[in-house]
């Protein structure tokens, strides 16, 4: 699959080179392929997206000026909406919640974009910054000006990563509602609306009635989908009854789906915290168990809050493989957030984070936040 996957990708970013040179004469034929060849390889609409997005960070950020840029964009987004054809085609159930998703990836990759034009004019100016402290390394006084500068970068380099975790939880937290609130309730009134037409045609045929019931099914499937889908991107049940409820229910649905079991124990008091620090508990420790599902191979996880002098303490532990900590956190080739987000989520509040991994013992991850205001600016 990584093979297809890669080759894949190379034609899609030829034929999109191709497609934004042609201007108003390029043709969709080539998309319409691509997205062909992603069904055959039993390819998804996110797969399709990364690999749009990708393409774009390619062709459109180094090749193209700022003026012109947005233009490209949406010229690409074009170009992709046509590939991913096929995909919908596969998918009619799920027409509604797929445009809400071409949506979504839209926006994605405009932020993606703005977002690695930051990170490179940022990195850029860091490094010129260190040339200039290494040739006037001799005069104190230059030295100590450029090093603060440089200081001052490095922070807002981190402060940059943190309003992005903001704008991740805000988007999720929309999306959210958005699905709840609009889509589901859709599926819902037709699937009401099929119930009574079913009710209607009692003097029809069989097999009228046998189709309107196969309508339904679908239909119902397709709410528990968007339902899961909502749950995942932002808990409802997190802002409406709290923290302690969010992670029942997701430890719930998490240890039916990986047959893990959970041991989950939580002090009362952990609600009395403000919205940002109870977020942040949830979002540790859902990074955390999707971690264990997909690296661990364990068979048993205890979650535990608990209050400790100075603040509160959450503990996760599993009994599956070691890794080797300081290689994942300095990976710089790393392009997933990870343990990196985590603990940029728990500094945020104020608070700190650590990871053990041992073989034979599994590995433990621990966050301790304070109770009072820690954030820092």
């Amino acid at each position: 699959m990584t093979r297809k996957l890669t080759r894949l990708s190379r034609r899609y970013v030829v034929a999109l080179r191709k497609y934004l040179k042609q201007e108003r004469r390029a043709s969709l034929q080539p998309s319409r392929k691509l997205g062909h060849q992603a069904v055959t390889f039993g390819m998804e609409t996110l797969d399709l997206a990364r690999i749009h997005e990708q393409a774009l960070i390619a062709l459109v950020l180094p090749c193209y000026t700022p003026s012109i840029r947005d233009v490209m964009i949406q010229r690409a987004g074009i170009f992709f909406a046509e590939a991913i054809t096929p995909i919908e085609k596969r998918h009619r159930t799920a027409r509604e919640a797929n445009v809400q998703l071409n949506q979504m990836v839209e926006r994605l990759n405009r932020r993606s974009v703005a977002l690695a034009v930051s990170n490179r004019e940022l990195k850029r100016e860091i490094a010129q910054r260190k040339a200039v402290e290494e040739s006037l390394r001799k005069s104190e006084h230059h030295y100590g000006q450029l090093l603060e500068q440089s200081q001052r970068m490095q922070e807002q380099l981190r402060h940059l990563t943190r309003q992005l975790l903001l704008a991740q939880e805000e988007e999720r937290k929309k999306i959210s509602r958005e699905l709840h609130d609009e889509i589901a309730q859709t599926l819902t009134g037709i699937n009401v609306r099929l119930a009574a037409l079913k009710t209607e045609a009692t003097h029809n045929t069989r097999g009228l009635q046998d189709k309107i019931s196969s309508a339904q099914r679908m239909v119902e499937k397709s709410v528990d989908i968007v339902h899961r889908f909502a749950r995942e991107l932002r808990p409802t049940v997190l802002d409406d009854l709290g923290l302690i409820p969010a992670l029942h229910s997701f430890v719930k649905v998490f240890s039916k789906r990986t047959r893990i079991h959970i041991n989950l124990t939580i002090f009362a008091g952990v609600e009395k915290l403000d919205n940002a620090k109870r977020t942040m508990l949830y979002r540790v420790a859902q990074e955390a168990l999707t971690n264990v599902a997909r690296h661990a191979q364990a068979s048993r996880v205890d979650v535990s809050i608990v209050k400790i002098a100075d603040g509160i303490c959450m503990k996760i532990r599993d009994d599956g493989k070691s890794f080797n900590v300081a290689q994942v956190l300095h990976n710089k080739k790393n392009k997933r957030l990870g343990l990196l987000g985590m603990r940029e989520r728990v500094e945020m509040v104020g608070g700190s984070l650590a990871v053990e991994s041992a073989l034979g013992k599994g590995t433990t991850i621990q966050a301790q936040i304070p109770l009072t205001n820690g954030k820092r600016n």
